[in-house]
């Protein structure tokens, strides 16, 4: 056997090992669990869906929850189970398409900073430490206006908020690792720093960056339905938990169904991705592993 198929089956081994682990503990297989029906959901919303979620019918509005109608009817009389399932593939396309962005850039921008030359550094740490200055919400209401509210401004705004969040991570990382032994000693044959940041450091700082990203996701879905809720974030026709959650806080008197439908979502979002990050953490990262 060839010691690239060597390689190769060390590599299944241990993720098949560590699948297991993450399998055998409650809270990841929870998250797992949780997670994989979200997903599952999200994709084939358009299947699941009773009813059109942008289709309006007066005539029944704010009917309680029925056999027809699993979750009632909305102030329109569109049908709360459809726009809750196609809620969440927004929730999770703006959460997935944020994370990949954020951190994506953050890690470029990170290594530069912390392996490039100090006036560089200065300046890449000064522009994190100015957007982090501003609260999201705030920057959110402030830029909302400007750029119009939708999906693409809900993703801008949590990106560029969350670039130095990562970044800051990563520049961290790459001081401590350029530090080292055996980065000197690459130093000293000859070996560019973007050699050593890509086939040295990077591998290296990659996996808990990704699991710190997993945690994450429940955050931008959070966010994505916050902006939402005030006015930022996704507008009618399309659907969001943030904007079931306006109409059943609009409507708080005549129904209840609609904060349940637009609550339950979030808090099964939250505790899925939350408690599969968590578990991804205590089983990949050899810090924290028991008995380590």
């Amino acid at each position: 056997m060839s010691v690239s198929n060597t390689n190769t089956a060390t590599r299944r081994s241990a993720i098949g090992d560590g699948f297991l682990r993450l399998m055998s503990d409650p809270m990841g297989a929870i998250g797992v669990v949780l997670v994989t029906l979200l997903i599952l959901s999200a994709v084939f919303a358009s299947v699941l869906s009773p009813f059109d979620p942008a289709q309006i019918n007066v005539p029944i509005k704010l009917q309680p929850p029925s056999w027809e109608h699993w979750l009632g009817t909305d102030q329109l009389g569109r049908d709360v189970l459809s726009r809750a399932l196609y809620g969440g593939r927004i929730a999770l396309s703006v959460a997935l398409i944020s994370t990949a962005l954020s951190v994506g850039i953050g890690v470029i921008l990170g290594m530069v900073a912390g392996f490039g030359p100090k006036w560089l550094d200065n300046l890449i740490v000064l522009a994190f430490d100015t957007v982090r200055a501003y609260p999201v919400i705030i920057l959110a209401l402030a830029v909302g206006p400007i750029f119009g509210a939708g999906l693409k401004t809900v993703i801008g705004i949590l990106v560029v908020t969350s670039i130095p969040y990562y970044g800051r991570i990563v520049r961290t990382s790459v001081i401590s690792a350029s530090k080292a032994d055996y980065v000197e000693a690459l130093r000293a044959m000859g070996m560019s720093r973007v050699r050593i940041v890509a086939r040295h450091i990077l591998p290296n700082i990659i996996g808990p960056i990704l699991i710190l990203a997993s945690m994450d996701i429940p955050v931008y879905i959070a966010a994505e339905a916050g902006l939402s809720f005030l006015g930022v974030g996704v507008k009618p026709p399309d659907s969001s938990w943030g904007l079931i959650l306006d109409d059943g806080y609009k409507f708080i008197r005549q129904t209840y169904w609609l904060v349940i439908a637009g609550s339950v979502p979030l808090i099964t979002a939250t505790l899925g991705f939350t408690f599969l990050g968590e578990a991804l953490r205590d089983t990949f990262d050899p810090k924290l592993r028991k008995g380590v």
